[in-house]
């Protein structure tokens, strides 16, 4: 069976004297423990987490047959997870196997244009709104962006970025999905088209994540990192003309005049603070946009934004998968 990621409890076989009296003190505690009914047993460690009900199962075959049992299991799932499997799975598999397979896999929910998933040590809920369940301006204009079928993404379609000078992306969420008591963080998550994106490299994008009806936190982020990921070589933006020419004909870009390539790196370096992608293990990249507390008082939506309005350069290159949201 697969096991949440916790400490290893089989660890200090070397033998030494505070090895010997720590595994005589858990095994003093384990044995009072092991006096209570199974059902009680489960019911404490269902007031833990799944990493924790995974680790204290070591301690006894009693403790481990009480952590394993559906009592426990249940209260780490979502009221509505008996809607996220297939009917027959959920009659057949247990509590434990139907939280992992929530936990490792995501599921499509509302018509394929969310995807929800368990954080698998924590058992929050994790989201990500696909690029066809957010508002992009110009986003049903061919000429500024298509929808695009690729086949990393676990949606149907993505939306990549062909030419726009005025980028805005919009995105909201309903606080009552998520995790009551969560501090999360917000992700833009997406690729470059043909390996290049252009006229990111210099320009920030500003983020902004709040709640609807406040001022929402914002900050300026970078979705280029400035280099060529095969050949090295550092661009910036250039005119419309070129851009259009260079995307049409999917070509490599031109290089950047070396003089051109030391101001933009000034401007990265004065920048330096500024939030730049990162590379996930699934081949996407993603950038971190904000972060929000869902407490356990009344809020109605979340909204996100991601924009790139006041420079007016021509911007293209990008394939948005969508945005993620998930517990910090």
């Amino acid at each position: 069976m697969e096991q949440i990621h916790g400490g290893d409890s089989n660890s200090g076989g070397g033998g030494g004297g505070g090895s010997s009296r720590n595994d005589e003190i858990v095994a003093r505690r384990a044995s009072r423990f092991d006096t209570l009914p199974e059902d009680c047993i489960s019911k404490v460690i269902s007031h833990t987490s799944p990493r924790d009900a995974c680790v204290v199962a070591s301690v006894s075959k009693t403790v481990k047959s009480a952590a394993q049992s559906d009592l426990v299991w249940e209260m780490f799932l979502p009221s509505e997870y008996s809607s996220l499997v297939v009917a027959r799975s959920a009659n057949l598999l247990s509590k434990k196997e139907i939280f992992l397979s929530l936990a490792n896999d995501s599921v499509l929910i509302e018509d394929g244009k969310k995807s929800f998933w368990l954080e698998k040590a924590s058992g929050k809920k994790c989201f990500m709104l696909s690029a066809m369940d957010l508002t992009i301006i110009w986003g049903d204009a061919p000429a500024y962006w298509q929808w695009i079928t690729v086949p990393e993404s676990k949606f149907e379609k993505v939306a990549e970025l062909r030419n726009v000078c005025w980028l805005e992306i919009r995105g909201k969420i309903s606080c009552g999905m998520l995790s009551k008591g969560t501090h999360y963080s917000v992700y833009v998550v997406y690729k470059t088209a043909y390996g290049r994106s252009y006229g990111f490299d210099s320009v920030p994008v500003e983020a902004g994540v709040g709640f609807v009806g406040k001022e929402a936190t914002k900050k300026s982020v970078f979705l280029e990192s400035g280099v060529d990921s095969r050949s090295g070589v550092h661009y910036s933006g250039i005119s419309h003309a070129a851009v259009s020419r260079a995307f049409r004909m999917r070509r490599p870009w031109l290089r950047v005049p070396r003089e051109e390539e030391e101001e933009v790196e000034g401007e990265r370096e004065r920048g330096s603070n500024v939030e730049g992608p990162k590379e996930r293990v699934d081949g996407w990249s993603e950038v971190e946009l904000g972060r929000f507390f869902i407490d356990n008082g009344g809020c109605d939506e979340i909204e996100i934004s991601l924009m790139e309005t006041q420079n007016g350069n021509w911007k293209s290159g990008l394939i948005i998968q969508g945005i993620e949201i998930r517990p910090v």
